[in-house]
């Protein structure tokens, strides 16, 4: 017996030395996938040029109802966090470890600012510690409604359109400023899966029903945001 509890003490310490060395490689891969990022171009120069792109929306002309039925649905701790939602993050680290994949979310909005700015959509692991390194770096440049106003400028909403402007004119014929409380929890939803609700009205909906009902659970007034006969076309 004594045999067999020390085998099974050393692969126990194989096992988390090997994690350890797991975790300290992918640290040091992402931060020197940060490092590249901020070579190719600093984050004063991506901001400008996404602020360049055409049908950039300022957050002055976004509704209130658009706005929190972003945060809501993408990320409802987005004003309490610094960056990083470490609740979040962690219920998705424990589910991406036990299957060695990223399967799970978990990605705050700052977090989706970074790699909309920055990074490719590949779920690598060295991908999410650089995005974390990021992060910091936004928080500290940028107040929450600037981070808010990146994202939503720079989230795809499928057909080509990035940003909510551009989606707004597309999707609704008209500016973000003159959508409706349903067309805002309609268009806070998009980002999720864009290609799936640009081409699919029912699965649009059932998303916009889910916002609201994220609005409702967190303390945002949805206002007239029931299910219209209007969807987005």
């Amino acid at each position: 017996m004594k045999t067999v509890a020390r085998i099974a003490r050393y692969a126990l310490i194989a096992v988390l030395a090997a994690v350890v060395a797991w975790c300290a490689i992918t640290v040091r891969d992402g931060y020197a996938l940060y490092r590249e990022a901020l070579g190719r171009q600093s984050i004063e120069e991506a901001v400008a040029e996404l602020r360049e792109t055409p049908g950039y929306t300022p957050i002055e002309e976004l509704p209130q109802r658009y706005l929190d039925a972003v945060v809501a649905i993408e990320d409802h701790r987005f004003y309490e966090h610094g960056g990083i939602d470490v609740i979040a993050i962690g219920r998705a680290l424990l589910a991406d470890i036990s299957t060695l994949s990223l399967r799970e979310g978990g990605s705050t909005i700052t977090q989706q600012v970074a790699k909309n700015l920055f990074f490719t959509k590949d779920k690598r692991f060295e991908r999410k510690v650089a995005e974390v390194f990021m992060v910091h770096d936004l928080e500290a440049a940028y107040g929450k409604r600037e981070i808010l106003e990146l994202y939503v400028n720079s989230a795809f909403f499928g057909r080509d359109y990035t940003g909510i402007g551009q989606a707004s004119w597309g999707y609704l014929g008209h500016a973000p400023a003159e959508m409706d409380d349903y067309e805002c929890t309609l268009m806070a939803g998009f980002p999720n899966a864009p290609n799936l609700f640009a081409t699919d009205p029912k699965a649009a909906a059932a998303r916009q029903q889910l916002v609201v009902q994220q609005m409702e659970r967190y303390g945002f007034d949805a206002g007239e945001a029931a299910p219209a006969s209007a969807q987005a076309g």
